[in-house]
């Protein structure tokens, strides 16, 4: 009776992009996982302000603008297994994909930005708005920087800089996005719908 193990055609699996960028979502991560402790614990304390706060913000708004996220990560998904068949040019065209929809929130966020301070509910409104604003105002960067991310990595791959051997900074950008969406997906039913 042998035990060798049958050689196998199946690639060895590995963790996708570079252990640094893992280092960096998971620092991000943590400071985002603070102030939603945070604003879990202040709408414990408060629960009557962060009710009738929450009243005055749009979930429509908050819905469409998690779909847009959403959408633009199943792009950045869908750009990363085209890479990984050595496809980069269709693999960029699913990142401008993804950067059309990310862009659908950023004009549905900004909007909710303006909305909100021509009715005067700005930071120093009330204890709910201070940390709304510092929470989606943060992760609005996170969106904006990620975007950003994702226009230079469809660049490189309209060059046909990325391919299936040479995919970890790609990987890299496209975890980062994923990020973004992951924590959007937290923070949509904590400051919009959870009361």
């Amino acid at each position: 009776m042998s035990t060798s193990v049958e050689p196998s055609d199946v690639a060895p699996r590995h963790l996708p992009g570079d252990l640094a960028m893992w280092f960096f979502i998971l620092a991000e991560l943590s400071v985002f996982a603070i102030l939603i402790l945070a604003f879990a614990v202040t709408q414990t304390l408060k629960p009557q302000l962060f009710s009738e706060s929450r009243l005055l913000l749009n979930t429509s708004t908050g819905l469409a603008m998690t779909l847009s996220l959403l959408t633009a990560g199943l792009f950045a998904a869908l750009a990363q297994e085209q890479v990984r068949r050595s496809r980069p040019r269709p693999g960029a065209v699913w990142l401008l994909a993804a950067l059309l929809a990310a862009c659908v929130y950023v004009v549905l966020k900004v909007s909710e930005y303006r909305h909100l301070l021509a009715s005067g509910l700005d930071m120093e409104h009330n204890t709910f708005f201070t940390l709304y604003w510092i929470l989606t105002g943060f992760h609005f960067l996170h969106v904006v920087l990620g975007m950003f991310i994702l226009g230079w990595l469809a660049e490189r791959c309209r060059r046909g800089l990325h391919d299936a051997h040479n995919r970890s900074g790609f990987e890299s950008g496209v975890l980062y996005w994923h990020m973004v969406d992951l924590i959007w997906v937290v923070l949509f039913p904590l400051v919009y719908v959870l009361s």
